[in-house]
């Protein structure tokens, strides 16, 4: 039986987005009757969702969102700093008139972000940053690794942003507006692989902030 799409990016984005706390314990039965199906193809949905350590299956006991840890976390990053310079070097050798002109557009973009709180618009300008890099980079495999690594750590940051004052909202927007203007400088004339080396380093500098604000916050 195929998967049922619909159910699966809902659920997805709830988890993605923090709609469901973390740990937080559902009914297979309530999901069933939300969505109006029968609990055959909402399972399919929930044992791809456990595939990809978003949910835990607990017998007798319902479907456990998964936690936020940061040592699994930081051990993800890890894996997503090889493949991130992998990718970016791939896609420094596709990148076109066109894709440059998309980056200029998210790199313009953050200003509107500057003393202007919106979590969800500014996880939406960084997924729209990755995938100008994997469309650019043209790996199937490549990007459905990044992407299911890319979905454990988004969190955390997202919970960071929820949480953040001013302050900390700009640092953030200020950060992603410098690593774009550094790679709108690099992109027309350097090797591939500085690319490559420059988004694995944006990328080390993201966990540093992300360990930092996770470390600074109390309540999770």
């Amino acid at each position: 039986m195929p998967m049922n799409l619909e159910i699966y990016n809902t659920l997805r984005e709830r988890i993605l987005y923090l709609e469901y706390d973390p740990g937080q314990i559902l009914k297979e039965q309530s999901l069933a009757k939300e969505f109006g199906v029968s609990r055959t193809p909402l399972r399919t949905v929930l044992f791809r969702l456990e595939w990809e350590h978003l949910v835990k299956i607990l017998p007798r006991t319902g479907i456990q969102v998964m936690e936020l840890e940061l040592n699994t976390i930081t051990n993800v990053f890890q894996a997503r700093l090889e493949l991130e310079a992998v990718i970016g070097t791939m896609a420094a050798e596709r990148f076109t008139n066109l894709h440059l002109n998309q980056l200029d557009a998210c790199l313009i973009s953050c200003d509107n972000h500057l003393n202007h709180k919106d979590p969800k618009a500014l996880a939406i300008l960084d997924m729209d940053i990755k995938q100008l890099f994997y469309e650019a980079a043209g790996n199937p495999f490549l990007i459905e690794m990044s992407d299911r690594l890319y979905s454990l750590t988004f969190r955390l940051w997202y919970f960071n942003m929820c949480k953040a004052d001013n302050e900390g909202w700009n640092q953030e927007v200020v950060a992603i507006k410098e690593d774009l203007t550094d790679l709108a400088g690099l992109l027309p004339t350097a090797a591939p692989d500085q690319v490559g080396k420059a988004r694995r380093e944006h990328l080390l500098k993201h966990l540093k902030r992300i360990r930092s604000k996770f470390l600074g916050l109390s309540g999770l």
